[in-house]
């Protein structure tokens, strides 16, 4: 079974709606599209995606929505044409808040099962609380990714990371050397992940040794349109899965003005 596969930052995820998200969902037809940085209530994401279907006389999606505690903040959610046998978004010790930042979902696609992850690493900020909790939602990550591949499934981790691994990932690197999302210290947590752990970086797979494909360009100057991005949103699989992995792909909006989310989807196919 060929599955699509897709990850993207909304940015909000009514805002999304209201600026194009429908009709690149009508092009794009994901089997499961992993969401991040919902921001809005379980019932609001059911309310638009039920519209968006009602209008198009399909089959409704199956939604899984892990709300952030603070309301309108970060938020995770998976929706599916397959329904899914099992969902968890507990992470690292009952005294960490991960809500709104890690959910798994489970599917059964023949006598295989693949668990597929949306989670969003909120970005940082140096010498702040925000980077600190940032370093304890990496480090706890980090824990549970070591036991998923450890335990040899499928598996596959989407979302928006806000960590550019390599000096490929980001357009001016040399400028943001010193500043989160390229902080040394955070790269070492994908250092451990990719080269330690054996996680696959999907998107650097289909796309050795060049700059990008960037994923998220700043709203500020001209930032898309001479695209000075970073490459911040991931398709991370455990070996078995990456086998099956083809067809990786950005979808870059045409224009600025045609963008409906300052990121852009990620997308990929695999073979199960």
């Amino acid at each position: 079974m060929a599955l699509k596969i897709v990850s993207v930052n909304v940015n909000g995820v009514r805002a999304a709606f209201r600026n194009g998200m429908s009709a690149w969902l009508d092009q794009a037809q994901p089997d499961i599209l992993a969401l991040q940085e919902v921001r809005a209530e379980t019932e609001d994401l059911v309310r638009l995606v039920n519209e968006y279907e009602a209008e198009r006389g399909g089959e409704q999606w199956h939604i899984l929505h892990d709300a952030a505690t603070a309301k309108g903040r970060a938020g995770v959610a998976v929706l599916s044409k397959l329904k899914p046998e099992a969902s968890r978004t507990e992470l690292g010790p009952k005294s960490f808040d991960s809500a709104g930042r890690w959910l798994e979902a489970d599917f059964k696609i023949g006598s295989k099962l693949v668990t597929v992850i949306s989670t969003y690493v909120h970005a940082g900020e140096v010498d702040t609380p925000k980077q600190v909790e940032k370093y304890k939602f990496l480090e706890a990550m980090q824990k549970r990714m070591k036991q998923l591949i450890e335990a040899g499934g499928l598996v596959l981790v989407l979302g928006d990371l806000n960590v550019g691994h390599t000096e490929l990932d980001i357009k001016n690197w040399k400028g943001n050397l010193k500043n989160a999302g390229f902080l040394p210290e955070e790269r070492a947590y994908f250092d451990t992940l990719m080269n330690k752990q054996g996680w696959v970086d999907v998107g650097r797979a289909a796309h050795p040794g060049v700059d990008g494909p960037y994923t998220w360009w700043s709203n500020r100057g001209q930032a898309f349109d001479t695209n000075t991005g970073w490459r911040i949103d991931y398709h991370l699989a455990t070996p078995a899965l990456a086998a099956l992995a083809s067809d990786y792909s950005v979808h870059r909006a045409a224009s600025y003005a045609e963008r409906w989310s300052d990121h852009a989807p990620v997308a990929a196919n695999y073979s199960i």
